[in-house]
């Protein structure tokens, strides 16, 4: 921490933070590595630095095609959780969730973890029965779950539309305390420069075009900046995996959406927690600096562009003043997109492709911010191994030929509805 002391914090804002030295290197390709991992992200990041720390493997290159953090890492609305129920995820995300509650500590860099709870409310008897049955299995799993009733929620949450005139009734929520938010680039920053001090190159500006080929196998990546061989390559390029599987002759069961979120201007503290409107797919928190940050559902379209439609935008104001009609005349400031790789089932891929030399990391749909910590960590596992840790077993692609699903929402093989 002697890097950012009050002493170096004094120095250079004094001298005009002219003098602060990088955070991680900026090295030139070498013609080799041991393992390649294409995307710049959180989860390739964190790939990273879990393949150094934990199996020994420093002989490593990260390639981005832009710059750290550019691409779905900083597009999200931060929200860090562990209540899924469906086996293959339950764990999984409990491991990812126990990791973030000391990543700071980890990384030696603040991520801004904040566990505020995060509410899911429910809005009809129906609803109720699915949260409980959650909320059962959380509890069967170890993990923290409570069942609150309506009076429990207008008590906790008494900014809500609580009036008979509500559109969508609150019959009550289910809690998990330890849930929250964390900063979405400081998660990269930190894992990039946790990775550069294992000896990680982390190249920017390097786009990856096509493969190196032997004899039928991956032996290295072809890229803006010249070839570079390598052992294993892997994939973590969150909503660009299918066009760069179908370079290596791949066809995923990965389609591409966009999804939105928004800031508001600032306000003063009103909503403390992570909430969830169980009527719509609509979810609010508010950020340090004061922002609203909404978040909404899908554009029903492929796309991969950085912003969305505007039936998007009105769908999810709309939710928005439904849940808390006191947020009518609040204007909003910014609003982004990320492209989503969204499978059939809604949960991810990670293993072994049936291209040798080839490993994939991808189809989080919204999972993958909160997934960081685990993905990095077992993704690690995976290369080193050759195997899959026993946390993300169920993740493989073979699941798609088999028929089997790890679908949470029970929406059925359409991507865009999970």
């Amino acid at each position: 921490m002697r890097h950012y002391s009050a002493f170096s914090i004094l120095r250079n804002g004094l001298s005009g933070n002219k003098h602060w030295s990088r955070a991680w290197r900026d090295p030139a390709p070498k013609p080799a590595y041991e393992v390649v991992i294409v995307g710049g992200g959180g989860h390739g990041l964190a790939t990273a630095y879990y393949l150094a720390k934990e199996h020994g493997i420093r002989n490593v290159a990260v390639l981005e095609k832009g710059w750290l953090g550019g691409g779905n890492t900083g597009r999200n609305t931060t929200i860090v959780r562990s209540n899924y129920m469906m086996p293959g995820n339950t764990m999984f995300y409990e491991r990812s969730m126990q990791l973030w509650e000391n990543l700071s500590q980890e990384l030696n860099y603040n991520v801004m973890m904040s566990r505020r709870g995060y509410y899911y409310l429910f809005h009809s008897p129906g609803q109720g029965d699915t949260a409980r049955r959650r909320t059962n299995i959380m509890r069967a799993n170890g993990i923290d779950a409570e069942l609150f009733d309506r009076p429990e929620v207008m008590k906790r949450l008494p900014y809500l539309d609580y009036s008979e005139n509500a559109r969508f009734p609150i019959y009550g929520a289910a809690y998990q305390g330890r849930a929250g938010t964390a900063r979405h680039d400081a998660v990269a920053w930190g894992y990039a420069r946790a990775a550069d001090r294992q000896g990680i190159d982390l190249i920017q500006q390097c786009e990856v075009t096509g493969y190196l080929w032997d004899d039928g196998q991956i032996v290295g990546v072809e890229t803006s900046r010249g070839p570079i061989r390598a052992s294993k390559v892997a994939l973590a390029v969150a909503g660009h995996t299918s066009h760069l599987a179908a370079k290596a002759g791949l066809r995923l069961p990965i389609e591409t959406h966009v999804l939105q979120a928004f800031v508001t201007e600032p306000l003063k503290p009103l909503v403390d927690h992570v909430i969830i409107f169980g009527a719509e797919h609509f979810y609010i928190s508010q950020s340090d600096k004061g922002g609203l940050v909404l978040g909404g559902d899908l554009d029903g379209f492929n796309s991969y562009a950085q912003r969305g439609g505007l039936p998007i935008v009105e769908h999810t104001l709309q939710s928005a003043k439904a849940l808390m009609p006191s947020l009518s005349r609040l204007r909003l400031l910014r609003h982004w997109a990320g492209a989503m790789d969204m499978t059939m089932d809604g949960s991810p891929i990670i293993g072994k492709m049936p291209v040798d030399g080839l490993w994939l990391n991808g189809g989080w749909c919204y999972g993958g911010f909160k997934a960081t910590p685990a993905s990095g960590f077992c993704f690690a596992w995976t290369i080193a191994r050759g195997e899959s840790h026993p946390d993300s077993a169920e993740f493989t692609l073979k699941r798609f030929e088999r028929g089997y699903q790890i679908d949470e929402t029970g929406a059925g093989p359409h991507p865009k509805a999970h």
